[in-house]
């Protein structure tokens, strides 16, 4: 599952020039000293989502929160199964978690 997973994941983020896919063993992007994206090792995808775009979010799919090494990642949304074939929308929404990052102070 994990590796059906990866494969999506990195799909999505080669598909911006703006993303660079860091991370060999936890795949993650990062942008302005923030991650904004990552795949965990369960498997679980999670983008960092401003709370405009987490309620729109939990409005069209649930909000439902990442957990990483068993600590929820605060800010981070899960991305949940029937939303992985839909690498359009993933693709926004990682945009938007690249934008809300960058609009934070630089790290």
């Amino acid at each position: 599952m994990r590796e059906d997973v990866l494969k999506i994941y990195d799909k999505v983020v080669e598909a911006n020039p703006n993303f660079i896919r860091k991370g060999k063993t936890m795949p993650y992007t990062s942008a302005n000293g923030y991650m904004f994206s990552l795949l965990n090792k369960d498997g679980e995808f999670g983008i960092r989502l401003s709370k405009e775009d987490t309620l729109e979010f939990d409005n069209a799919y649930g909000a439902k929160p990442l957990k990483s090494h068993g600590a929820i990642m605060r800010e981070y949304v899960l991305i949940p199964k029937s939303l992985l074939t839909d690498e359009e929308t993933l693709g926004k929404y990682l945009q938007k978690g690249h934008e809300y990052v960058m609009s934070l102070p630089p790290k």
